[in-house]
C-alpha cells in the first residue's frame, strides 16, 4: 500500500511538474513587424525575476502586465532596427559593460580585474551578476546590445526633435552652475609620470633599464612624450603614463604609493625626478610635472588642469546629454506605438486567461 501511495505521490508531482512547464510555454504575444517572434510566459518570467532582483519585492499582476508591455514594444523596435541595418559591434557593448561596471563601483576597472576582484572573494562576476539583476555576464551583455540597437533606431527616427529637446538654454546652464557651484572645485593636486620595468625573470636587468631610462631623461637624451611615446611599443619593454593625482589616501594606493610618499610630492618643485625605487613587481622612478592648488573653479575655468573643456560647457554637455536621455525614452514610446499595428501584434492571452498566466507563485 505504501508502495502504491509513493508511486502515485511521484505520478502526482510529475504531473505538477509539467502542468508547470507547459504554462512556461505559453505563448502570449506574436511579433511579427520583420519576423514571427512569441513572447512566452518563461521570457515574461525571466525578465520579472530580472526586476524583482533590482527592485527587490515582487512584482504585481499590473506590473507584470507592463512587463509584458515592454516586452513587446522592445520586440517591434528591435525588428524595425534589424530590417533598417542596425547593428551594434561586440566591442562597443563590452565598453559600456565596463562603464556600467565602473560607475557601480567607483573606479576604472578591466573585465579581467573585475573576475580576478570576485575569485579573492570566493565567487565569480557572473555569480554576483546574477544575485543583482538575475542575468550572468554573456546574457547581460545580450540585453545591453539590445537596448543599444533600440536606442541607435530611436535616435535615428527621431534625430531632429532630440536635437531641439536637448539643447540646455544659457539660462539653464547658470542656474545649475549656481545650484551646484560648491561640486565645481579642484583640490590639492599633482600630476605625475610613472615610468615603470616589471622584474619578470630578471630583476637585475630590470633595474639596469629602469635605472637607463631615468639617465636619459635626467640628461635630456629623452623627452617626457619621446618616453610616453615609446612606452605604447610593447617591445621598448617598459610602461610609462602620465596622471593627475589629488591628496587623498585612496588616490595614492591606487598608484601604489604610501600616502607619505604622496603628500612628499607636494613639497617637490616641478621637474622633481625621483630615484629608482624597488615597488615589488617592478623598478620604477616619478617625474612631478605640474602641482595645482584647491579652488573654487568659475565658469570660465577648465574643468581639470588636462581638459580643454570649461565648466560651462561641461555643463552644457551633461545637461544636454541627460535631457537628450530624457527625450529618447519618450521617443523610444512614440516609435514603438507607430510600430504597434494590429498586423504586426497579436495578443494570444487577454482578460482573464492572461491573468491566470501571470498570478505565477501567487
Amino acid at each position: 500500500m505504501k508502495k502504491i501511495i509513493s508511486a502515485l505521490s511521484i505520478l502526482l508531482l510529475t504531473a505538477g511538474m509539467c502542468f508547470a512547464q507547459s504554462n512556461d510555454l505559453q505563448v502570449l504575444t506574436i511579433v511579427k513587424y520583420n519576423k514571427s517572434e512569441s513572447i512566452t510566459v518563461k521570457q515574461l518570467k525571466t525578465r520579472c525575476d530580472t526586476y524583482e532582483k533590482q527592485l527587490g519585492q515582487k512584482l504585481t499582476l499590473e506590473q507584470k502586465k507592463q512587463v509584458l508591455s515592454a516586452l513587446v514594444d522592445e520586440k517591434i523596435v528591435l525588428q524595425a532596427a534589424a530590417k533598417a541595418g542596425i547593428t551594434v559591434l561586440d566591442s562597443t557593448v563590452d565598453q559600456y559593460f565596463l562603464e556600467a561596471m565602473s560607475q557601480s563601483i567607483g573606479a576604472s576597472v578591466t573585465e579581467k580585474q573585475l573576475n580576478d576582484y570576485f575569485k579573492t572573494q570566493g565567487t565569480t562576476l557572473d555569480a554576483e551578476l546574477q544575485k543583482q539583476t538575475g542575468m550572468n555576464v554573456a546574457d547581460y551583455k545580450a540585453y545591453l546590445k539590445n537596448q543599444l540597437i533600440a536606442q541607435q533606431y530611436v535616435v535615428q527616427q527621431k534625430q531632429s526633435e532630440i536635437q531641439a529637446a536637448a539643447s540646455p538654454t544659457d539660462a539653464e546652464i547658470r542656474a545649475f552652475y549656481e545650484g551646484n557651484k560648491a561640486s565645481f572645485v579642484w583640490n590639492d593636486m599633482v600630476r605625475v609620470m610613472f615610468v615603470g620595468v616589471a622584474k619578470g625573470t630578471n630583476a637585475d636587468a630590470a633595474k639596469n633599464k629602469c635605472t637607463e631610462l631615468r639617465n636619459k631623461y635626467v640628461d635630456k637624451k629623452l623627452t617626457k612624450d619621446q618616453i610616453l611615446t615609446q612606452a605604447q611599443v610593447a617591445e621598448n619593454g617598459y610602461s610609462a603614463e602620465e596622471g593627475l593625482l589629488p591628496k587623498t589616501e585612496a588616490a595614492a594606493a591606487q598608484v601604489q604609493l604610501t600616502y607619505e610618499s604622496l603628500l612628499g610630492l607636494y613639497e617637490r618643485d616641478i621637474g622633481y625626478i625621483s630615484d629608482v625605487t624597488d615597488r615589488g613587481d617592478a623598478y620604477i622612478f616619478i617625474v612631478l610635472t605640474g602641482k595645482y592648488a584647491a579652488k573654487m573653479l568659475a565658469l570660465s575655468d577648465v574643468v581639470t588642469p588636462d581638459s580643454t573643456v570649461t565648466v560651462y560647457e561641461y555643463i552644457k554637455q551633461n545637461l544636454a546629454s541627460t535631457k537628450a536621455q530624457s527625450y529618447i525614452q519618450q521617443a523610444a514610446q512614440e516609435v514603438a506605438n507607430e510600430l504597434r499595428k494590429p498586423e504586426y501584434v497579436e495578443e494570444k492571452k487577454t482578460g482573464a486567461a492572461l491573468d491566470k498566466l501571470l498570478n505565477w507563485g501567487d
